[in-house]
C-alpha cells in the first residue's frame, strides 16, 4: 500500500500491485511527454481537461517509475484492462492531491 504521507498511492494492475509517487524525475517525465516547460504549463495542460489515454499512460509510467518500478510505458500498458481506467485515474489523482496538498502549488492533478 502507498504512503499517502510520501506522496504515494498505488495500484493493482495485471495482478501486480505498483506504488505511484511524484518524484522530480517523474515531474520531468511528464513534462516532456505533454512538451511542456514548469508546473505552470503543466498544470494548465491538466486543467484543460482535453488528457487522452497516451497521456493517462505517460502519467501513470512516470509515477510507476517514480515508486521505484523500472517497467516502459509499452509494457506497463499491456497490463492495463478498460476497467482499470477509474482505478488509475484515482491513483493519479490521489498522487498529485497528497503531492501538493497545502504547498499553495497551482498544479492540479488529471481529472
Amino acid at each position: 500500500m502507498g504512503n499517502p504521507h510520501r506522496g504515494e498511492a498505488s495500484i493493482e494492475l495485471g495482478g501486480r500491485r505498483y506504488i505511484l509517487r511524484l518524484t522530480l524525475q517523474a515531474l520531468a517525465e511528464i513534462e516532456t511527454a505533454f512538451a511542456v516547460d514548469g508546473l505552470e504549463a503543466l498544470g494548465a495542460r491538466f486543467g484543460s481537461g482535453k488528457l487522452g489515454t497516451r497521456d493517462m499512460l505517460s502519467i501513470l509510467g512516470a509515477l510507476v517509475r517514480g515508486g521505484g518500478e523500472r517497467i516502459a510505458d509499452s509494457d506497463l500498458a499491456s497490463t492495463i484492462e478498460a476497467q482499470d481506467l477509474p482505478a488509475i485515474i484515482s491513483a493519479i489523482s490521489a498522487v498529485f492531491a497528497a503531492s501538493f496538498a497545502g504547498s499553495g502549488a497551482t498544479t492540479a492533478g488529471p481529472r
